[in-house]
């Protein structure tokens, strides 16, 4: 039995998208959806299908680097990975979530945004300086799934905030 440690990056994954909905019940008297339950603003319908190709990307990305005859992830590039999810990643869930909640969002505008600055800025590091050139056309088809996917349910989550 392979240790759970081999498979920690891969359940990081489903954190956000499972976390989100598991809150969303949880608190669902809290959050200003103005529908019912499975009716859904188009922007939880946008965050869901980008979710889903974003966690596709990864889950591709997880799989491609663990066979024997695919590069394997130096430790520098775990650890801009790691940043980028730990420092930009965890923040911005939490800070978008009490903006969501938060009778007054627009006090969590400007942390919003200067994480969103260090999140960008830790991706691109780590796709320009260890991505760039090594990776190989379906590596970066995985990647830009997870980049762009994630992207743009971020957007559309910004949008129900603060559209």
């Amino acid at each position: 039995m392979l240790p759970l440690r081999k498979y920690f990056s891969l359940l990081l994954l489903f954190v956000p998208p499972v976390l989100f909905i598991a809150l969303l019940f949880i608190f669902s008297n809290s959050v200003p959806i103005g529908q019912t339950f499975p009716y859904l603003p188009w922007q939880f319908i946008v965050m869901g299908i980008f979710g889903v190709i974003a966690t596709t990307g990864g889950v591709l990305d997880w799989r491609y680097h663990r066979n024997p005859l695919n590069m394997k992830i130096p430790k520098k590039e775990r650890d801009a990975e790691a940043a980028a999810l730990g420092l930009g990643g965890v923040p911005m869930f939490l800070l978008m979530w009490f903006a969501m909640v938060s009778a007054t969002p627009k006090v969590f505008l400007i942390p919003i945004l200067l994480v969103l600055i260090y999140t960008v800025v830790a991706i691109c590091y780590d796709e320009f300086v260890f991505h760039i050139k090594r990776c190989t056309k379906i590596e970066n088809l995985y990647h830009r799934m997870l980049v762009l996917g994630n992207g743009i349910a971020w957007l559309s989550w910004f949008h129900y905030i603060y559209g």
